[in-house]
Order: C-alpha cells, then sequence, then structure tokens
C-alpha cells in the first residue's frame, strides 16, 4: 500500500480515537472553536472524511480525466465562500445530522468504515481515479486522500481544541504532506511574497496567509 494511503489510515485511527474521548461526549451539545459548529457536528464532519472515501470507492459511475490538487481546490466553492453559503451550510448541516445517534454511536460506526476502508485501499490499483459525484469532477485517488487527510488534521485540532484536550500528535509521514499541500494552496491564493514573507519577515508580513 502507497505512503498517502498508509498515511490517511493511520490518521483515520487518530480521528477515532479522538471521537472516543469523554471529553468529546462531555461537550457534545456545546458550541466548537469552528464557528457555527456544535462539537457534535463537528465531530460528524470528521468523521465524514472516511465516509466520503467510502462513498468514491463505491461509486460505480464512470470517472473521467482527474484534475490537479490545486484545480480541484481552485474549483470548489466553499474555499473562499462566507460561512452562510449553500455550500458551507450543507456541511454543517451533514455534520449534525452524521453525529444525530450520540458520541458512541458515531465512534462505533466510524471505526467499522476505518476497518472497511484499511482492506479496500489495499486493494485499490495505483493509478485509481475516482468521480467526486458531489463536485463533477475526478481526481487520483491518492490526491483525494490528501484531501481527506489535510481534513482529518485540520478538523481533529479544530475538536481537541474545543473540548480542551492537545491536538492529536501525529508523525511526519502525515504532517509534512498536509503543511506542503496547505503551502502550496497558500501560494496559489495570496502569491509567493506573501508567504515568504510571513514565513521570514514578521515586520512585513500580509495578515493571512490561509490557504481556506
Amino acid at each position: 500500500m502507497g505512503e498517502i494511503r498508509q498515511s490517511y489510515l493511520v490518521a483515520a485511527t487518530s480521528a477515532v480515537s479522538l471521537l472516543r474521548d469523554p471529553a468529546v461526549a462531555a461537550a457534545w451539545d456545546k458550541p466548537s472553536a469552528l464557528t457555527e459548529f456544535s462539537v457534535a457536528g463537528l465531530a460528524g464532519h470528521l468523521a465524514h472524511q472516511l465516509v466520503r472515501v467510502r462513498d468514491v470507492l463505491a461509486s460505480d459511475g464512470v470517472a473521467g480525466e482527474p484534475v490537479g490538487l490545486l484545480e480541484h481546490y481552485s474549483r470548489s466553492p466553499w474555499v473562499q465562500a462566507g460561512l452562510d453559503h449553500e455550500s458551507n451550510v450543507s456541511i454543517r448541516r451533514g455534520g449534525q445530522a452524521a453525529a444525530a445517534d450520540g458520541p458512541e454511536a458515531l465512534a462505533d460506526r466510524t471505526q467499522a468504515l476505518l476497518d472497511l476502508l484499511a482492506a479496500a485501499l489495499a486493494a485499490e490499483p495505483a493509478d485509481r481515479v475516482v468521480g467526486l459525484p458531489w463536485a463533477g469532477w475526478s481526481l487520483l485517488l491518492d490526491d483525494f486522500l490528501l484531501t481527506r487527510l489535510v481534513e482529518l488534521v485540520v478538523h481533529s485540532d479544530d475538536l481537541a481544541a474545543s473540548v480542551g484536550l492537545d491536538t492529536p500528535e501525529l508523525p511526519s509521514s502525515i504532517i509534512d504532506p498536509v503543511v506542503e499541500l496547505l503551502a502550496r494552496l497558500a501560494v496559489h491564493r495570496h502569491g509567493a511574497t506573501a508567504v515568504i514573507r510571513t514565513l521570514s519577515r514578521t515586520e512585513r508580513a500580509p495578515a493571512t496567509i490561509s490557504a481556506f
């Protein structure tokens, strides 16, 4: 199995462990650190990063020519849309719906899905292309897994911060590709000079170089 697939499974395993932490259940109905998400909704959104992978693997639709990752994010409306944009409202609704039956059920369901994906990803060819029916284009499977890896890392931090836990420690095999992709997206969005200044010259750093 390729490195990105292994890294995705490790990050997903960490996410399931976080979902099972008693601190998450204790804060279930409280606001999260992420604007307009409850802790429950954020937990549901974190778990959804496994649902998405299951869905693209199970799809029997014809996948088209895959686009690159920068093109994928450039086309995705949620990236630069406001909180009230339908794409982001739909994401919050989906997280809340996924969490509707409580923290224990969500964690159990996500663990079962992780077990299924561990076997499924090992059997997929290295050049597998997957269609994204909600988006209308296709990605290489490993590129799609990298987008889910970013989501798992970012939202694990969000969820931990929401309930007073330390951010889960993850190996460099996970952190390095996530940081690299976020840096590429930041340069694409803000330009190389803005990113270089933020990393090297605090006195000339722009207000933000956020990738999203």
